[in-house]
């Protein structure tokens, strides 16, 4: 049974009138906001959620029937739920491209990593380039940038230079280079308030990949 909420009527309209006066404001503000553009997006931070929020603003896409694409620089030999999702669902879509061997202290072999990583790029100026593809996620680039197997300053020239007008990037993991920072558009940095791995618990199913 629900629980009946009864307001007084004075304190209905101060209410009434307080969402008024915001919707209004809020009415002014959009009006000012008509311009569209391709937008460079950096999630960051030491917090979980940096690829999970790229790849649902992918799926985002898919819905809207925009055409898109991945390309995964570090986590390239797991078997990851969206990597499952996407190359088995939506293929006509969203291009996924795997390029990387796992993290660095797995493959213990710098040259490797640094080829892998010049080889993910390669094919993601490829994407970018494409003006049909409407936005690329390039997932755990910024550890690549972190550990120097790409140039930032390269990478953010291409960017300025060759990245379509409604191309939108999206560049994800720990450490972005601040020169990467200053010329994105929308920088989401993700803080780390607790976490089930300092309590003895492993990477799930689900829930991390």
């Amino acid at each position: 049974m629900s629980e009946s909420h009864d307001v007084p009527a004075e304190e209905q309209t101060r209410h009434a009138q307080k969402m008024a006066r915001k919707k209004a404001a809020r009415d002014r503000m959009m009006e000012t906001k008509t311009g569209e553009k391709g937008l460079v997006i950096v999630h960051t931070g030491a917090g979980k959620g940096k690829s999970s929020s790229g790849f649902g603003m992918i799926m985002r896409c898919i819905a809207h029937e925009m055409p898109c694409a991945v390309v995964q620089f570090i986590k390239g030999s797991w078997d990851t739920g969206e990597r499952r999702l996407l190359t088995s669902n939506f293929g006509d879509l969203c291009q996924f491209h795997a390029m990387g061997e796992g993290f660095t202290w797995e493959t213990q072999d710098k040259s490797r990593d640094i080829a892998a990583a010049r080889a993910g790029w390669a094919k993601a100026r490829d994407l970018i380039r494409d003006p049909s593809i409407r936005m690329v996620l390039l997932d755990e680039i910024n550890i690549a940038l972190r550990y120097g197997y790409l140039d930032p300053q390269g990478v953010v020239d291409f960017l300025n230079a060759e990245k379509p007008e409604m191309t939108h990037v999206v560049l994800t993991g720990r450490g972005a280079p601040e020169i990467l920072i200053e010329t994105a558009d929308l920088v989401t940095e993700m803080a780390m308030v607790k976490h089930p791995f300092r309590a003895g618990v492993k990477a799930q199913a689900g829930v991390e990949y």
